[in-house]
């Protein structure tokens, strides 16, 4: 906690994927009005109070952070980012000051995502049962993103072997795991496919766009 006894959050933007399923194309880059998926998150945790926030970037990483530049956040690199996120986790926990309360980490492709909903979360996190340290969104049962957990469990995850990331941990400490329920399904929400873009579509009446440079697939 800081002096004034609110909640310190730092968050992490997970952005390394390839974007395989979409063409090898970088699907945080996908517009909702105008705006970049990964912009509408930057800006959501921003405006909740969330600091510092670095962005894990991999693939496409020089593409990314020229887009990214105007909003002036702090990379890390994963120079062999995989289909699992732990590497880049991790990265992005080691680029985190020490010190931090809290942790949030957010994926890049969630398109309804909102300061209000990070607002929430942090809430939930604060108010979480005695003895958890760990806050996921859960949504008609189901898990839901992002994801807020202790500085302690940041600190666990570092101390353990590479291969320890927030799937092994929450394995390891189910007890120390709340699992908030929410009626919100932007926490479910994400883009991973073509298909998920129409869906989309369909249930908000939200369009998804490529930019101008992003058309067309990489051959």
């Amino acid at each position: 906690m800081n002096k004034m006894g609110a909640l310190s959050a730092s968050a992490i933007v997970l952005a390394a994927g390839s974007g395989s399923r979409m063409g090898n194309r970088p699907k945080s880059l996908l517009e909702l009005n105008g705006m970049t998926l990964i912009e509408q998150q930057i800006k959501a945790l921003v405006a909740a109070g969330v600091h510092p926030l670095v962005v894990v970037l991999g693939h496409h990483a020089a593409h990314m952070a020229r887009a990214l530049h105007p909003l002036g956040v702090n990379f890390a690199h994963n120079p062999n980012p995989g289909p699992d996120p732990v590497s880049s986790l991790r990265i992005g926990l080691q680029a985190l000051p020490s010190t931090v309360d809290a942790v949030l980490v957010a994926l890049a492709d969630q398109p309804l995502i909102t300061s209000h909903d990070i607002t929430d979360l942090m809430c939930a996190y604060t108010h979480r049962p005695a003895g958890t340290h760990w806050v996921q969104p859960e949504v008609d049962g189901l898990p839901g993103n992002p994801v807020m957990f202790s500085g302690e469990v940041r600190q666990q995850i570092l101390a353990a072997d590479a291969g320890m990331g927030g799937p092994q941990w929450r394995n390891e400490h189910p007890e120390q795991v709340h699992r908030w329920n929410s009626p919100n399904a932007h926490y479910r929400t994400d883009i991973d496919t073509p298909e998920d873009i129409k869906t989309l579509a369909a249930r908000t009446g939200h369009h998804l766009r490529w930019p101008a440079d992003w058309t067309e697939a990489p051959t």
